[in-house]
């Protein structure tokens, strides 16, 4: 009888997946279908699920309707690289401090620092607009960069990881004169491999799909950045679907791309830093 209903819960855990997984895919079989369709199949009184006439054409005309997509795809590869590098470094130095050195309020300094995750980004974005206004900065990549090289849930992510690793390696690293920084470099981060693919994926997710604060901060083409770019297709007149979701299509494509190669890491990761539900 047990044996029945650990088969029948079984069976119910692997439909309620299933139906889960239908529906986060759905939007995205949609947005590639829509891709290739012909005009006359996106404006009708139901939906079209599968298109009579495949038009790859579609992605051809979306990479050209403006001169300033490829650069648009340059900014975002650029600015999403320099800052998962920049926040991965600082990440690593403030959370290699709060799990393996003892100083006088650690632990305060540390809530505090997780207290700003609680803040939304919102809040910060027109006191973060007046600094770089005050600076200079409006259209140019330092906007774009320096307000995201630190981030508290990077140094939380990482500092739950090098708490896994025994502190008897710091002992017998000291025993052959290694310093904290070397430490750190020769011995943390090869064993910490999985928590900076982790964390890299999340930043470069982050800065290629920033929207809103690219938004406010560029005025002209040179410093836009895909998300930005797809937005050209929202015209005075209207939507062009097909054209939008083809850019859309070719915005996500690096993003999983990056997503297979480093699936692996990503689960080890996030299973040692204890976020897994």
């Amino acid at each position: 009888m047990s044996k029945n209903r650990k088969t029948l819960g079984m069976a119910v855990v692997y439909i309620l997946l299933t139906v889960g997984a239908v529906m986060m895919l759905l939007p995205f079989y949609y947005m590639l279908i829509t891709a290739v369709k012909g005009p006359e199949e996106l404006y009708t009184p139901e939906l079209v699920w599968f298109p009579k006439k495949f038009v790859w054409s579609n992605y051809a005309e979306a990479w050209n309707a403006d001169p300033n997509f490829p650069r648009y795809f340059f900014n975002s590869a650029f600015i999403a690289s320099v800052t998962t590098a920049l926040q991965l470094a600082t990440s690593a130095l403030a959370a290699y401090a709060f799990a393996m050195i003892d100083f006088a309020g650690k632990e305060t300094v540390f809530m505090i620092l997780l207290g700003t995750m609680m803040i939304p980004s919102q809040v910060t974005l027109v006191p973060n607009y007046a600094i770089i206004a005050r600076l200079g900065w409006i259209d140019t990549y330092k906007a774009l960069i320096v307000p995201f090289v630190a981030s508290a849930f990077g140094i939380f992510m990482m500092r739950q990881f090098f708490q896994t690793i025994p502190m008897e390696l710091w002992d017998a690293a000291q025993i052959d004169g290694c310093g904290r920084f070397e430490y750190l470099w020769r011995v943390i981060v090869p064993l910490s491999k999985p928590v900076f693919v982790t964390n890299g994926l999340f930043t470069f997710i982050g800065g290629w799909n920033s929207f809103l604060w690219p938004l406010i901060v560029t005025n002209t083409a040179k410093y836009r950045t895909i998300q930005v770019g797809l937005s050209q297709f929202n015209q005075e007149f209207g939507t062009i679907p097909n054209l939008l979701m083809a850019a859309s299509t070719l915005a996500i494509v690096p993003l999983i791309v990056i997503f297979f190669v480093a699936q692996n890491q990503l689960i080890e990761g996030i299973a040692r830093t204890g976020l897994k539900g």
